[in-house]
């Protein structure tokens, strides 16, 4: 009997486990998802759809690739602050967006450098 009961014991932990870990996922998706929905909204229209600054507007302002080695060693905390605060002609969206999204737009922004 106590073998079965630790069994069913540890059976269902790791089926609690495995749920939690796909809730995760799934949350972890839609957060990104999130996260292009807005850049493609507020960014990729001087930024580029892949970030490389090629497009009229970040040519004229001579927006820099977010694969540049300069932008690359960028911390995470400086970009969040350029996207919160803005630069140069870049607006700010600190009033717009809320801390988590302008962390998932960092994240997004990284994974368009790679």
């Amino acid at each position: 009997m106590q073998r079965t009961t630790s069994w069913i014991a540890r059976t269902t932990i790791a089926a609690v486990a495995v749920a939690a870990l796909a809730f995760l996922n799934a949350q972890a998706k839609a957060d990104a998802a999130a996260a292009a929905a807005t850049y493609k909204a507020k960014c990729a229209m001087c930024h580029g759809p892949d970030g490389k600054g090629e497009t009229p507007a970040g040519k004229a302002m001579k927006v820099r690739s977010f694969a540049d080695p300069e932008v690359a060693k960028t911390s995470d905390d400086e970009l969040a602050g350029t996207i919160e605060k803005g630069k140069g002609k870049m607006p700010a969206y600190g009033k717009s967006l809320k801390p988590d999204e302008i962390k998932a737009i960092v994240a997004y922004v990284r994974s368009l450098a790679k």
